[in-house]
């Protein structure tokens, strides 16, 4: 049992982050009342089945009056709308955030909404499956990630270690980082790797030499990996993609220079650039595992996660 950190916290949005942030706050009370809402009637409803708040409603606007805490987890795109719409709603001193995986858009689109006398503390929890909504959650998903916060300049101190304070009781390591050079890590760690999961999985679904179930029966554990991730919310990664372009489009060209160069070795039977790539890709997997990002267990743990 944790101690209580905000009266009212108000989700807005509840798929896999919002549901496993309300599941969170429940197991550890850190709310006296959370207040879900969505847009969806039948998603709401099923919140409403999960217990996974105290009030429910269709209305941000709603649900964000006298609420101590925003969490809004929301696609990027739909940021400054859902802004515009709870500015006026919203008490003097409360904090409003989101999860959002780029920073740069999310604070160009809500900022110029929400008023003065609110702290706004974008942040983005580094964590998630390639599943969605209010039954992919689950309590413990941010224990032991990194969530990265990016404060606009003059942002309440105070707001900022209470947010921070929220999310390691959650269990995540909390990080800040200006939303530049925040957009531009993540372009090169989570949205380029999902833009090359999508596009190669579209372009086995493409070949006419092979068909679909030849695609699917026989494939092996890299292109399973690739679907897993080519699995992921479409709408979320269409929203990234448009509001992460530069950053992503810089990685790309980088990657694209990379690739050209792999070519090369394959071509002229360079084993020694090769070898050397491989080895040095290796030894950052090590890495990650030795960080405790990931698990060295066969299959990435997950038949043993399936089992839990």
């Amino acid at each position: 049992m944790m101690a209580q950190q905000f009266q009212t916290i108000a989700l807005i949005g509840i798929g896999l982050i919002g549901s496993s942030i309300a599941r969170d706050i429940r197991e550890k009370q850190l709310a006296g009342t959370i207040v879900v809402t969505t847009r969806s009637e039948a998603t709401l409803k099923r919140a409403g089945e999960l217990g996974l708040g105290d009030r429910y409603t269709l209305s941000p606007a709603e649900a964000v009056e006298g609420a101590d805490l925003v969490v809004v987890s929301v696609p990027v795109g739909a940021s400054g709308a859902v802004a515009a719409e709870i500015a006026a709603h919203l008490k003097p001193g409360a904090i409003v955030t989101d999860v959002g995986s780029t920073k740069g858009s999310v604070i160009a689109q809500m900022a110029p909404h929400l008023p003065k006398d609110v702290h706004f503390v974008p942040g983005h929890p580094i964590a998630g499956t390639e599943h969605s909504g209010p039954d992919a959650g689950f309590a413990g998903l941010f224990r032991g990630r990194w969530c990265i916060l990016t404060p606009p300049a003059g942002t309440d101190e105070e707001a900022v270690a209470r947010l921070r304070l929220f999310w390691e009781t959650l269990g995540s390591m909390v990080d800040e980082m200006d939303p530049k050079h925040h957009d531009k890590v993540l372009a090169i760690v989570s949205h380029l790797p999902h833009i090359i999961a999508y596009n190669i999985v579209g372009t086995a679904d493409d070949l006419e030499t092979v068909t679909e179930s030849e695609v699917i029966k026989y494939s092996a554990s890299g292109f399973r990996d690739f679907t897993r991730l080519a699995a992921s919310d479409p709408t979320m990664w269409r929203d990234v993609c448009l509001h992460n372009k530069d950053a992503i489009l810089e990685m790309l060209a980088r990657f694209s220079e990379d690739l050209a160069s792999l070519q090369r070795a394959i071509r002229w039977g360079d084993g020694d650039k090769l070898f050397d790539l491989f080895t040095r890709t290796r030894a950052i997997r090590r890495s990650i595992v030795q960080a405790g990002q990931d698990t060295a267990m066969p299959d990435f743990g997950r038949h043993a996660m399936d089992q839990k």
